[in-house]
């Protein structure tokens, strides 16, 4: 088949761009002597994240336990639940245990550490934990000099049910850098803090075998990893607009992307229709915050190539409303009712989520493959 005999909207996937996405970080991680701990949670497919999963690089990162059975069933063992753990999902992540899954899971409070503690004890299993420290004031987190480090740590320690294996951060403020030069500092601002909070551990007297850091941005400026025992990143596999705007990749290594039919003309608006809408693009705007704003997506003709003047710039439910930016006039012959466009996504998360399945090419329109997705928690 040919991308033009899809029914639209639907997600479109670059095998080429995929695998020289992944060669450039696997190759970029081997210069700094640290291993990757792939986050699949942009992927959801096991197609996809296999060129990753060989060497030393077997280990994943999660953010839902669906994920975490769906890599199990594909035998991944070794995994880290990456969301802060809320106790009702305990018995989930022991019957993984059970099964024979390394699954380990983070938190940051004394509150959660009882609860796990309590559930281990009664479930008759240990589960291993993380702190998750606060590296950058995004999120969630223990702050490096906090005492509630050593206090969780303790806690982790010794009591059953529970075992203490290191501390894990997330840079995510890297993703509201407004330069490189911002990047490098939030990267050496996540390893520090990581590497402050297991030696803090380790003076206390407790171990911390595992220093976990990542994010896609931080990971490629990264300078310097050591004392880091992992790099968790995952958006790379695709790359974005948001990236590209981070100058992390640029616009033609973005592998994925949402193929549209148009269905209209507003010449009077200069506005051309599209079906594809915020349930096929996802309402992500985190392009509005960059030097350039790419409105819900940018326009790409059917073989992949960026009209870069063209971008999505409006949303409703299922139409989505392409225009030309700056002051030239949109020519309507140029999308005739019925043509196919490709739309380059601001977050590929989000947008690979609107989709069951990938439909894969490898430079061309030709159809080479089709690869299921998994969704929901």
């Amino acid at each position: 088949m040919d991308l033009a005999q899809l029914e639209t909207p639907c997600l479109i996937l670059d095998k080429g761009k995929l695998e020289k996405n992944i060669k450039k970080m696997r190759d970029h991680l081997a210069r700094l002597k640290v291993p990757l701990r792939l986050h699949v949670k942009t992927a959801k497919c096991i197609e996809a994240v296999r060129p990753v999963l060989q060497g030393r690089d077997k280990s994943i990162t999660v953010s839902t336990l669906k994920e975490a059975e769906y890599f199990f069933s594909h035998g991944i063992t070794d995994i880290l639940y990456a969301v802060g753990i809320a106790p009702i999902k305990l018995e989930h992540i022991a019957r993984l245990k059970h099964k024979g899954a390394d699954i380990k899971i983070i938190l940051d409070s004394v509150e959660q550490a009882q609860a796990v503690a309590l559930a281990g004890q009664k479930l008759g299993v240990t589960f291993p934990a993380l702190i998750e420290i606060d590296s950058d004031n995004h999120r969630a987190g223990v702050r490096p000099d906090d005492p509630l480090l050593i206090e969780i740590g303790r806690l982790l320690q010794h009591e059953k049910g529970v075992e203490l294996k290191g501390v894990m951060t997330h840079a995510g403020a890297s993703y509201e850098c407004k330069n490189t030069a911002a990047i490098h500092k939030v990267a050496a601002q996540e390893r520090d803090a990581a590497i402050v909070c297991a030696g803090r551990l380790q003076k206390a007297g407790l171990p911390c075998p595992i220093v976990s850091v990542g994010s896609t941005p931080t990971a490629w400026f990264a300078e310097d990893y050591s004392g880091v025992t992992e790099v968790r990143a995952g958006v790379f596999l695709f790359q974005d607009l948001v990236l590209a705007g981070l100058n992390v990749c640029k616009v033609e290594e973005i592998a994925i992307s949402v193929l549209a039919a148009v269905i209209g003309h507003q010449k009077q608006k200069g506005w051309v229709l599209t079906d594809a809408g915020w349930m096929a693009l996802s309402r992500d705007r985190s392009t509005s915050q960059q030097t350039i704003d790419q409105g819900y997506g940018l326009v790409c003709a059917l073989d992949g190539k960026p009209l870069n003047d063209f971008i999505v710039n409006a949303t409703n439910q299922e139409h989505g409303i392409i225009v030309k930016r700056g002051d030239s006039a949109l020519v309507f012959k140029d999308f005739p009712i019925g043509s196919l466009v490709r739309v380059l996504p601001n977050h590929a998360c989000a947008t690979a989520a609107m989709f069951n399945k990938y439909y894969v090419v490898d430079g061309t329109t030709k159809i080479i493959d089709s690869w299921q997705r998994i969704n929901g928690w």
